[in-house]
């Protein structure tokens, strides 16, 4: 998706947050936003599954109540300060408390999330839930 794109559909996602005519929800679905400026916007509610993200500039932008399943989550300085909700930050947390580091900081970091991170709506799928929890 071209830059030019991406403003359209985040212009078209705006005006849908404020319920305006000609409004549309942001429908990023799949998108490549490796390299998109995406900083300060207001994703919320938007579809982002499956969006590659990595290398995106997040910082400030607001992804409260977007789907982010199977997308490609930066691990750089430009998802610092990105706004979301506890469905998210769940799922981040469930997916950092399934690596595999046997290093004793990591253990111990992993015992204080894992409560929270299996609430997560994926930590069936990550095998996060026993059969004896559920």
């Amino acid at each position: 998706m071209k830059a030019e794109e991406i403003k359209i559909v985040l212009g078209k996602h705006a005006a849908w947050l404020r319920d305006d005519d000609g409004g549309e929800k942001a429908n990023l679905r799949g998108a490549d936003l490796s390299r998109a400026d995406l900083s300060e916007a207001d994703l919320s509610r938007a579809d982002l599954s499956r969006a590659d993200l990595r290398g995106a500039d997040l910082r400030g932008a607001d992804l409260s109540g977007a789907n982010l399943d199977y997308s490609c989550w930066p691990l750089c300085c430009g998802s610092k300060g990105v706004k979301v909700d506890a469905k998210i930050a769940a799922q981040l947390a469930a997916h950092f408390c399934v690596l595999d580091c046997d290093d004793p900081a990591y253990q111990a970091a992993r015992a204080a999330v894992m409560e929270f991170a299996k609430t997560s709506h994926r930590a069936e799928d990550l095998g996060l839930i026993e059969e004896v929890e559920r």
